[in-house]
C-alpha cells in the first residue's frame, strides 16, 4: 500500500535478443518502441483505496493508467492495460509497476501468463 511495486515476470514466451530479465526490458538500440502491459489485479480489490495505478516506467519518463476501485464493494479482480509508443535510447530500460494508493493490503497481482504480461519491440 502506497508504494509502486515492480512486477516480476516468471515466464518468457520468447526473447529473441535477450533484452528482458525477470522485470526489466533494455532497449538494444535507439528508436521508437511499442511497450504494452496488461496486469490482472486480484484477490480482493480494496474499494477503500483512492486508486490503483499501472505504470510503464522508462528511463526517460513514466506512462500511467489509473482507476478508482470504489465499486461499492471489494471486487475479486480487475485487468488494467497500458500501451505506449516510447522514445528510447540504447541501454534505456522499462519496468512495469503497480501502486495501490491506500486502504488495506489485501490485493495481489495475478501472475498467470494469460492475465499478466508485457511486450516490447522496436518499431522504427
Amino acid at each position: 500500500v502506497g508504494d509502486a511495486i515492480t512486477i516480476v515476470y516468471g515466464t518468457e514466451v520468447f526473447d529473441q535478443n535477450s533484452d528482458f530479465t525477470s522485470n526489466t526490458f533494455t532497449a538494444p538500440v535507439s528508436g521508437k518502441y511499442q511497450l504494452s502491459a496488461t496486469t490482472r489485479i486480484g484477490s480482493n480489490i480494496d474499494s477503500a483505496s483512492s486508486y490503483y495505478m499501472l505504470e510503464l516506467a522508462t528511463s526517460n519518463r513514466q506512462y500511467k493508467s489509473i482507476f478508482d476501485p470504489d465499486f461499492g464493494q471489494d471486487n475479486v479482480y480487475w485487468s488494467v492495460a497500458l500501451n505506449v509508443l516510447a522514445d528510447m535510447d540504447a541501454g534505456d530500460t522499462v519496468n512495469v509497476k503497480v501502486t495501490q494508493n491506500n486502504g488495506d493490503a489485501i490485493t495481489d497481482i495475478e501472475g498467470a501468463v494469460q492475465y499478466t504480461y508485457f511486450s516490447g519491440y522496436l518499431v522504427c
